[in-house]
């Protein structure tokens, strides 16, 4: 009975999803302003595995309605723990759930009828898959702290504060965060004597946003470092010479208020769209943080890079659906106005002693909370360390990671993510 459960669990959240048994590549549609399907990959890789995940039950916030701190549509956030025990008892995983943005009214009120703006619409329970597994087989170095993920029903990283009463829409990401903070604070996280703050996508990036202030709500002897998976968004120009992604961006932090939410040592000389940029944020950043991404984010090629409106004759479209369709031009395309971005981005912040880096040579977004990208027997390596060893190495300072994959097509261990 639990496996059929299971079974329709994954038939519904990744309709239209299959893998190659001859590639173990993903195939599915791709909605170029939601990460839904995404997001739902380490749901179905976990069956697909022939294992049924931990799934853990929702638990909504009462006391956030009295901070004003709500889903878009008004309704309370939440967010699934799973306790601890033994020699993690006392250590917490906080990771903050990913799901894309909205940047107009229009797009807002259509994500407040979904799981992304109410918790209305959430699943009442999720699998806890990768970094969040309870398994030490699937997850060494995390599998017994206490694993929480917050919901994500904002729209703008857990980062702003704003509303719109003629469309009855709640901009209240950053009340979110903190009243959910302080909710599990009262839970025993205040006790923590090691702490990581964890997401993947516009997850990610809340995690650089909020680092620092997840730092702040410990004391100085409780270890507290920050994981960004797939959160590297870059202020990049798009294949036509436009900004595809700076002026969505743009709309995101002028509607729903994130300004005053930003970190003033970026706002004090750039502006606010800027300063939602991670490249000009992590160098500023005090507490450690590892950085996790790919050099051909799936996402962004599909939507800041080459997406559709900005390739109107369709020289992209194979190319943006699969790397192996993609011209010699269009790789050196990449290789140039994106990866080496990327990594002159990071440069300042790879000096960093105490930060990390995994930045490996796949076409894909996500890698921690998919049971087959953190940690399984055919997990993506740099220099024979999966995810999992490199970010455990990392947190518990067994050695110093700073991995920067050679460029593609080198790294034959991705899981290279291929849409149709």
């Amino acid at each position: 009975m639990g496996n059929l459960f299971w079974a329709g669990i994954v038939a519904a959240l990744v309709f239209g999803f299959w893998v190659d048994a001859s590639s173990a590549y993903q195939y599915h549609h791709f909605n170029e302003t939601e990460f839904s399907l995404l997001e739902a990959q380490e749901q179905a890789y976990s069956s697909l595995l022939g294992r049924s995940p931990l799934m853990v039950g929702l638990t909504l916030i009462p006391s956030a309605a009295a901070k004003g701190a709500v889903c878009l549509d008004g309704t309370l956030p939440g967010y699934h723990l799973h306790r601890g025990y033994g020699s993690g008892a006392n250590s917490w995983i906080v990771n903050l759930e990913g799901g894309g943005w909205c940047n107009d009214v229009r797009s807002c009120v259509y994500r407040k009828k979904t799981r992304r703006g109410s918790s209305r619409f959430m699943e009442k329970q999720i699998p806890f898959t990768g970094i969040l597994s309870n398994s030490a087989e699937d997850n060494p170095d995390f599998f017994n702290w206490n694993r929480v993920k917050i919901r994500y029903c904002d729209g703008a990283s857990f980062a702003g504060d704003s509303e719109n009463k003629a469309a009855q829409l709640q901009f209240r990401g950053q009340r979110i965060w903190s009243a959910a903070i302080e909710d599990l604070m009262s839970k025993g996280m205040r006790f923590a004597k090691q702490a990581l703050l964890s997401g993947c996508s516009a997850g990610g990036l809340a995690t650089i946003i909020h680092c620092d202030e997840f730092r702040g709500f410990f004391p100085h002897t409780t270890k507290v470092k920050c994981l960004s998976d797939a959160g590297l968004f870059l202020d990049a120009i798009d294949v036509s010479r436009g900004h595809t992604i700076r002026n969505f961006f743009s709309g995101v932090v002028g509607l729903q208020g994130v300004q005053k939410n930003l970190p003033p040592s970026c706002t004090n000389h750039l502006d606010p769209t800027s300063c939602f940029f991670p490249q000009n944020l992590i160098a500023s950043i005090r507490t450690p943080l590892f950085i996790l991404n790919t050099a051909y984010d799936s996402w962004q090629i599909q939507s800041s890079i080459a997406p559709s409106s900005a390739d109107p004759r369709g020289y992209w479209h194979d190319c943006r659906l699969n790397h192996a369709k993609c011209t010699a031009s269009q790789i050196q395309y990449l290789q140039g106005g994106f990866r080496n971005q990327m990594l002159n981005g990071i440069k300042s912040f790879s000096r960093s002693y105490q930060n990390g880096l995994f930045i490996n040579s796949c076409f894909a977004h996500c890698q921690s909370e998919r049971q087959d990208t953190w940690f399984a027997d055919n997990s993506p390596v740099i220099g024979n360390k999966a995810i999992a060893l490199a970010v455990g190495d990392w947190y518990f300072d067994r050695a110093v990671v700073k991995d920067i994959d050679c460029p593609y097509p080198c790294d034959n261990t991705c899981h290279h993510l291929v849409f149709r």
